[in-house]
């Protein structure tokens, strides 16, 4: 489900193939663009940061993998991320990919979601 959830997002606006987010971080408009490499890297960064947490002794091993996700996903802002903002905007990215999942899982059940037909009556 997950991967058919990454595919669908990647979609997103069918004109244009993606969808960007902007926000404010600390009085800084960013804007970023959803393509399937930037969900990629933050659902890589939310299994890291479970493993740091259900594992706090692994930190250490993947706190560098952490680090190098988290400026991947920095490199693809507008503009250029500040060192201070990088926490809110990690915060809300994983926010925009979250909503995005949750909005397109909601219309893959509508859509199988089977449609009563009415019964006439003779």
């Amino acid at each position: 489900m997950q991967t058919v959830l990454k595919n669908i997002i990647n979609k997103g606006n069918s004109k244009t193939g993606m969808s960007s987010k902007e926000f404010d971080v600390n009085g800084t408009n960013y804007k970023i663009v959803l393509t399937e490499q930037v969900i990629s890297h933050v659902n890589n960064l939310k299994d890291l940061y479970n493993a740091a947490y259900e594992d706090p002794e692994s930190f250490e091993d993947v706190s560098s993998e952490i680090s190098t996700t988290i400026n991947e996903i920095a490199n693809t802002l507008e503009p250029q991320a500040e060192d201070s903002d990088l926490d809110g905007i990690i915060q809300e990215i994983i926010k925009a990919v979250d909503n995005k999942a949750d909005e397109i899982k909601k219309e893959l059940e509508e859509k199988e979601k089977p449609v009563k037909k009415s019964k006439s009556k003779k």
